[in-house]
């Protein structure tokens, strides 16, 4: 835990160093963020505000993760490479729909149809390695109270999974809208799964954990509001997918709904929001989806939001982590 702690304040020191002329050299190539007309109008002051922001988090985390993998790590401790595929992978298919949608170019990103495809794609790779027995081996999950682990046979093991992978990969991506929101909710949801696998005596996950929670604290720093960087699809996705790796990895995959609470809340909303508008013919269930813009538009301040919601989510934390000492 010493070494894991430690890392998580390397990657945040890193990644403070780094994100600078990182900054800097978004604002200078224009890659400014268009902001959504149909989302609430006192968001149109953030048009231009440089994204890609995820680069800072997936690369601070690739060039230590990677260092420290093949320069100290044992075969068994390179199963971390799984989590860091996950991470870069989304990052780059986050990256291309990012570079699509700045301002200026005109595009609206990638469509919902390809990308769901290459999330799939990297989610039935990232299912089958976990699954493998050559590989992780992992075929089974732990439930709430029950100390032995349930076996779950492959062919329920792998689409769970995927299933897990790619929603909360997106749930993350609705999380960000507001600056901070995303960063903190992810930076607890780590952290809190950085303790559990630690539990569970996975202590090469428990570094990773922490050196992605290290380098999401770092990038908070340059998206604290008023955000002078977006983390855009680039980081929420990678962090989305990755996170729901860890939490197959160490087998607690059932609590990731709880410690990632905050995250099913805005996937719900906009599902529940479509499907309303469908069955009633143009009625809304909330005055804006996802979640947070609804409080928004109900009179919460920004500030508000991202405070309130990151409470629920190191509460819900803090009841994962319980639940798995169970």
């Amino acid at each position: 835990m010493a070494l894991s702690l430690t890392f998580g304040v390397i990657a945040c020191l890193v990644a403070l160093l780094a994100g600078y002329p990182f900054v800097r050299f978004l604002r200078r190539r224009g890659l400014g963020k268009k902001v959504r007309v149909e989302g609430p109008s006192s968001h149109i002051e953030k048009t231009g505000t440089p994204t890609m922001g995820g680069l800072l988090i997936c690369g601070t985390v690739l060039l230590l993760t990677a260092a420290l993998t093949f320069t100290f790590y044992s075969t068994v401790g390179r199963s971390i490479l799984l989590p860091l595929f996950v991470l870069v992978s989304c990052a780059v298919l986050g990256a291309i729909d990012d570079r699509m949608t700045i301002q200026g170019v005109g595009s609206t990103g990638l469509s919902v149809r390809t990308k769901f495809f290459w999330l799939f794609a990297i989610g039935i790779v990232a299912s089958f390695a976990l699954w493998h027995p050559q590989v992780l081996g992992i075929d089974y999950l732990f439930l709430p109270t029950i100390k032995q682990p349930l076996y779950v046979p492959p062919i329920l093991f792998i689409p769970l999974a995927v299933v897990a992978i790619v929603g909360t990969a997106n749930a993350v991506n609705f999380t960000d809208g507001l600056d901070s929101l995303a960063g903190w909710t992810a930076f607890v949801a780590f952290a809190a799964f950085g303790v559990i696998a630690y539990l569970y005596e996975q202590y090469y996950l428990v570094t990773f954990c922490f050196t992605v929670a290290g380098a999401v604290a770092a990038f908070l720093w340059f998206n604290a509001h008023p955000a002078q960087v977006f983390m855009g699809d680039t980081g929420s996705l990678a962090l989305g997918a990755t996170l729901a790796v860890v939490a197959l990895m160490v087998g607690q995959v059932v609590l990731l709904p709880i410690i990632g609470i905050v995250f099913v809340a805005e996937a719900m909303s906009v599902i529940l929001q479509v499907g309303y508008f469908k069955l009633t013919k143009g009625k809304r269930l909330f005055k804006m989806a996802p979640l947070h813009h609804h409080f928004e538009l109900s009179g919460w301040s920004e500030t508000h939001v991202t405070q309130r919601f990151w409470l629920v989510s190191v509460l819900a934390a803090m009841l994962g982590v319980a639940l798995a000492l169970i």
